[in-house]
Formats: structure tokens, sequence, C-alpha cells
């Protein structure tokens, strides 16, 4: 087993739509112990393994997954992405992520009265292929769909559930102040109150 020409990392994180992965250290990967129960979760686990750290997989696993290239890519990214989830928990992972956060990266929020605030990526599930991912707010601590719509085809598991939570408990100094302002529906310069429209409806 030999290195490869090209870095599989880099390439993956330049493509257009993956600007929300970050690069994950390849001394992470190679300690096994990062990795534990990924193989049970991801087939081809060694194949696409020596793929995103730049070896030539063995001659006869090759050969069996040349007419496979796409699920071989398929399987790969998933790795990477479950691998992606673990990483972004770690201080180095943070220090990457937070780099993408101040450079908005992730995008802003839409709410009016957060201002803008800058959004974090989050899954609402830590199991793949059950939700894309997902934008917090740590303003009003709600969560958006991206408006890119690669961004919108990612798995949400490949960010976890935990992220933004570790972020901030790693970071608290640039935790926002929770807005409190909502929008308050007048007419006439007068505040509707709430029951009005049930009782519109009766």
């Amino acid at each position: 087993m030999s290195s490869s020409e090209g870095s599989w990392i880099p390439s993956f994180c330049d493509r257009p739509g993956n600007e929300f992965f970050c690069e994950v250290d390849e001394s992470f990967i190679i300690d096994r112990s990062n990795l534990i129960g990924l193989k049970d979760q991801v087939p081809h686990y060694e194949y696409a393994l020596e793929l995103i750290l730049g070896l030539d997989p063995d001659e006869d696993e090759a050969r069996a997954r040349l007419s496979q290239s796409m699920i071989g890519e398929q399987v790969t990214q998933t790795l990477y992405g479950l691998i992606h989830a673990r990483y972004i928990l770690t201080g180095g992972g943070i220090d990457q992520m937070m780099i993408k956060w101040r450079n908005g990266d992730f995008g802003f929020c839409p709410r009016f009265y957060c201002e803008k605030q800058n959004l974090l990526p989050v899954g609402i599930s830590d199991i793949p292929k059950v939700s894309t991912v997902k934008l917090f707010c740590p303003s009003c601590v709600d969560i958006y769909t991206p408006i890119n719509e690669y961004h919108q085809e990612i798995d949400g598991a490949f960010f976890g559930t935990g992220f933004p939570h570790m972020f901030f408990f790693e970071h608290p100094e640039l935790k926002p102040r929770r807005s409190v302002i909502n929008f308050v529906p007048r007419l006439f310069g007068f505040k509707i109150h709430p029951t009005v429209y049930g009782s519109q409806q009766t």
C-alpha cells in the first residue's frame, strides 16, 4: 500500500457545495480510537478509509471496486462526513469551524431581529440519511434550512446534533445575547390580541 498523488480531503472540501466542511487532520483519522463504531455503519470501510488518507487500496480491492466507482465515492463521503462530525467537537476542529463562522461561510440568520447573526451547521439526528443539515442561530435559538441548494442536500449527521453547543461551550465569549424582541402585530397603531384570530374562526 502506497501514498497516492492526490489528496482526497482538500479536494473534497474544495468542491462547490462542500463549503460547510473543514479539513479533518489526518492524525485524527489515523488514530483508530477516534473511529470506533464507524466500521459497522459504513460498507467497504477499509477501502473508503484508504482513499481518505490518500493511500492506494490493495489491488484486489481496487479491482473489485473499479466498476463501482460511484458507490465507492459515496461511501467515502459518508465515512468522511461521520469522521468530520467527531472532529469538529475537538479543539482543532472547533478552531477551523470558528474561522468559517466568523467569515460568514454558514450564512446569516434570516430573522430580522437577529440582525444577521452568523449561523452554525447542525444535524437534527446523528444517524445518517435521517435528515439534512440545518443552520442554528444562537441569537433566536432556532434552526433554518440553508439557502444554497447544494447545502440542502448535505446529511445532517456529518455535523451532529451537538456541534453548536460544544462550539459555544468552548468559546462562551462568542455567544451572543439571546434575542428577546419579537414582532408585535398592530392595526391602526393598536396591538392585535391573539384571541381576535380565534374568534373569527368560530
